[in-house]
């Protein structure tokens, strides 16, 4: 009603991120916190210049970034911002390139990293520590150690031993 938006959070530390005075930048905007509040789990912001619903509805679907310093890392050594795992090169465990980190997803269930894999296409692989073992943001450079058929699509089924292709029977 008085131009409050409904953020959905996916950072580390909203206090911070989202306190009075700090500048928000979207795809065309910049936008300076003037309040924040919590309601029913929510995330509610008011920021300047934001005066109604209609100014508040603009805002409907917009990503909002944060400036971070580069040199800042967040405070578990097994969690990354995106900034540090966007353009990494993944590896296999053998060294073998698989390609480039090109987005990082924040799923329901789990965060996912979109691969640009080096002979084509993408591959969407989960970030957990089975199978993202290594992270080495100096080096720029992640190891994957993947089940079957999640970097490449598994091996076409040839036929039966029998030499049909469809189900074989005993008999």
């Amino acid at each position: 009603m008085h131009g409050e938006v409904s953020v959905v959070v996916h950072t580390d530390d909203p206090q911070r991120r989202f306190a009075p005075g700090a500048v928000l930048v979207t795809d065309d905007a910049e936008l300076t916190v003037v309040r924040l509040r919590w309601h029913s789990g929510r995330l509610l912001v008011t920021f300047a210049g934001v005066v109604d619903r209609t100014h508040a509805e603009a805002l409907r679907g917009r990503l909002l970034y944060a400036e971070v310093d580069e040199r800042a890392r967040p405070a578990d050594p097994d969690e990354f911002y995106d900034y540090q795992l966007i353009g990494m090169r993944a590896l296999s465990g053998d060294g073998d390139e698989i390609g480039r980190v090109r987005e990082v997803l924040h799923l329901p269930g789990q965060d996912v990293l979109v691969i640009d894999r080096a002979g084509g296409g993408e591959a969407l692989v989960p970030f957990v520590a089975a199978i993202v073992p290594e992270v080495d943001v100096e080096r720029r450079l992640l190891r994957l150690d993947p089940p079957p058929g999640l970097i490449e699509p598994p091996a076409e089924e040839g036929p039966d031993d029998d030499g049909s292709d469809g189900p074989s029977r005993a008999g």
